[in-house]
């Protein structure tokens, strides 16, 4: 090896790499241009997307507001510069989801929303020299505003009114005046109340006022209808618990027909519809029989007896002539032993009246039957059933499948089988009709809406194409501006070349570095040599890249 390498002073051949900074400066005018106009356009573009994506990150803050309530909210979310929107007609607030429950508690302790309905919060900011009247009028609206707030958190309550009617008490206790009170419910749509829902809104209302009878609260509803009417109204319809009850009469008898007539014909082969009539109507009656006793042996029972004999005589007075055979006492009469006649005895004195009087009242008891009948509600008074049934389907010897109504006996059986399924009674007036018909097939409708243009599809594609838009002007953005800026900002390590690689494959033959002779190295220097070397080949690969060249074409002797 004639020449070596210099190891010494390496520095002349590789010059020092000038910064990012310089090499930005040192670009054309039009370069640096679109470098700017480029990272503009893309800091706008990733803002754009951010906003984009956050607008549909918003929740509802506050729904059902008053006009008041909803313009004092608005005004607290402009205050401090949170970002809100309306929802369609104005009905609710929306805020940033992430936001929601803290602007709540914010808003909570500035004393909003603060609502239509105002309770005993009024007794709070009570004035100076208010006369009985007012503080009356006072606590009576409070009170009708805790109720109203009570009545409005129930779910199917969209709103309430609530009227008192509380009379003046004046120390005569018989010329009082008991008070009564009105309830106004506005309903969700769709939403009803059942009997003890609304019995809980009367007896909620009467616990709350002293001395206020449940039967003069009067609760309405947003059409006027009178929901608090007494259950014992005939002129009432039925209300949603007893429309329950009926339809889980008519449930689960058309499940039982479903159950049984199933694995027999198919459920796919099978229509039923089971209609109670049922009497919810309350019958309360009382009734008292008296009878005899009854039966031939029947000894009377006596109640009561009373007995009263009275007997007594009235004497003649002295008749006839005066002496002793008038004065001697009657004698016995005496009738003869014999047939023959003897004159009677002439009458001694005279003639005695006496008189005698017997009375017997005797009471008997008498049978007594006191009957209270009361009919139970909800009582079935009649059950129809309607059963239809499909063809039969029937494959012959060659495969064709065909259709074939069910025989008689057939459809006697699945009478039989209905009529015992829904107890079956003919004094009750039910009906069972069991009929056979064929079914009409559904034709199968095959969408053939190509897929750019099913509804769905077109959803999805609405809410992307955005996002897509922005994200496409960002990638032209960057590969259009900003990437050529920054590649010809870039330089070489090396004003001759760059990498091994690019000095291979280059065409261009690069110039010769020269290189000054050195003396031979000693050999128990080699070690040492090759460490300079490998670390000049390491910072200087151009130079080692032209030395290598030039002894394979024999440049370099």
């Amino acid at each position: 090896m004639d020449n070596a390498v210099a190891l010494a002073n390496p520095t002349p051949l590789v010059p020092a790499s000038p910064g990012f900074g310089e090499r930005l400066a040192a670009l054309p005018v039009k370069s640096r241009v679109s470098l700017g106009v480029g990272v503009a356009a893309l800091v706008a573009v990733v803002a754009a997307l951010t906003l984009w994506s956050s607008q549909g990150d918003y929740k509802v803050l506050y729904a059902n507001l008053s006009d008041k309530d909803g313009g004092a909210i608005i005004a607290q979310l402009s205050s401090m510069g949170v970002p809100y929107k309306h929802s369609e007609g104005g009905g609710a607030i929306l805020v940033p989801a992430a936001s929601v429950h803290d602007l709540r508690l914010k808003l909570a302790s500035a004393g909003l929303p603060k609502g239509s309905v105002v309770g005993f919060e009024l007794m709070d900011g009570a004035k100076f020299g208010q006369t009985q009247f007012q503080e009356r009028l006072t606590f009576q609206r409070g009170l009708e505003g805790e109720l109203t707030r009570s009545i409005t958190s129930m779910a199917s309550v969209q709103n309430a009114r609530v009227h008192l009617a509380l009379p003046n008490q004046n120390g005569f206790f018989r010329e009082q005046q008991k008070p009564s009170a009105s309830v106004m419910l506005t309903l969700f749509p769709g939403r009803t109340l059942d009997r003890a829902q609304v019995a809980g809104i009367v007896h909620l209302v009467s616990s709350s006022v002293p001395e206020l009878n449940p039967k003069a609260v009067s609760v309405l509803d947003q059409t006027g209808a009178l929901l608090s009417a007494s259950p014992d109204d005939s002129g009432a319809g039925l209300d949603a618990q007893q429309l329950q009850y009926v339809n889980q009469i008519e449930s689960s008898f058309n499940k039982r027909i479903l159950e049984i007539l199933d694995p027999v014909v198919g459920r796919d082969n099978l229509r039923a519809q089971v209609t109670a009539d049922v009497d919810f109507s309350r019958t309360e009656s009382t009734s008292e029989e008296f009878k005899p006793n009854q039966g031939q042996n029947a000894e009377a029972a006596v109640r009561s007896m009373q007995r009263s004999e009275q007997s007594g005589s009235n004497g003649s007075g002295a008749a006839g002539i005066p002496g002793a055979t008038s004065n001697q006492p009657p004698v016995g009469a005496t009738a003869p032993l014999t047939g023959a006649s003897q004159p009677l005895q002439t009458a001694q004195g005279g003639a005695s009246n006496s008189t005698s009087r017997s009375d017997a009242v005797t009471n008997y008891e008498l049978d007594k039957t006191v009957r209270v009948t009361r009919n139970s509600t909800g009582t079935v008074r009649r059950l129809n059933a309607a059963v239809v049934v499909n063809h039969r389907s029937v494959t012959d010897s060659k495969g064709k499948t065909t259709s074939v109504p069910l025989t008689p006996e057939e459809l006697e059986k699945l009478n039989v089988l209905v009529r015992e399924i829904i107890g079956f009674n003919e004094r009750r007036g039910d009906s069972v009709k069991v009929i056979n018909a064929p079914f009409k097939a559904e034709p199968v409708v095959n969408d053939t809406t190509p897929l750019w243009q099913k509804p769905e599809v077109l959803d999805i594609l609405r809410s992307a194409a955005m996002p897509a838009a922005l994200a496409i002007v960002a990638l032209a953005i960057v590969f259009g501006l900003i990437r050529p800026a920054l590649r010809s900002a870039r330089v070489e390590k090396d004003p001759v070349g760059g990498n091994l690689d690019a000095v291979v494959a280059d065409d261009e033959l690069l110039p010769v570095v020269e290189v000054k002779e050195l003396p031979q190295i000693a050999a128990p220097k080699v070690s040492a040599q090759l460490d300079g070397a490998r670390n000049f080949a390491k910072d200087n690969p151009a130079a080692v890249a032209n030395i290598v060249r030039g002894w394979v074409n024999g440049e370099v002797a």
